[in-house]
């Protein structure tokens, strides 16, 4: 219920951000789809892939919960460089509401990545060997 909560919050300053600039906000609806391009490659960094969602899906147990956290950790790792490649644009994220959201993006996902780390070793401590 947090992850939603802010990431709605999130995703409407973006698409207001986008909108105030005259910029088109992608269809939530159809985010996953416009992730690849037509050579199979991920366009957003972080995306799981449609054989990791797939393995994901027929996962059941504690394997469904490392895969799980497997993917959001890569998943979050790809908002670290999409934060990491703004910063590094010149000219880019110069609008304080643009450089504060960034931040925030980079210290929250970097938060929830040591999180996940960790119940991610406290459930292959636990895994059969």
């Amino acid at each position: 219920e947090k992850i939603d909560v802010s990431q709605k919050d999130e995703i409407a300053m973006m698409r207001r951000w986008l909108t105030d600039h005259h910029e088109a906000a992608p269809d939530p609806l159809a985010a996953h789809e416009h992730m690849v391009d037509v050579n199979a490659r991920m366009i957003m960094p972080g995306m799981l892939t449609a054989e990791q969602m797939a393995a994901l899906a027929r996962a059941k147990g504690a394997g469904f919960d490392r895969l799980f956290l497997a993917g959001m950790i890569q998943h979050h790792e790809g908002a670290l460089t999409m934060v990491a490649e703004l910063f590094a644009t010149p000219g880019a994220a110069q609008l304080s509401e643009i450089f504060r959201f960034a931040s925030d993006v980079d210290a929250d996902q970097r938060a929830e990545i040591a999180r996940m780390r960790a119940l991610l070793a406290t459930l292959q401590q636990g895994a059969p060997k």
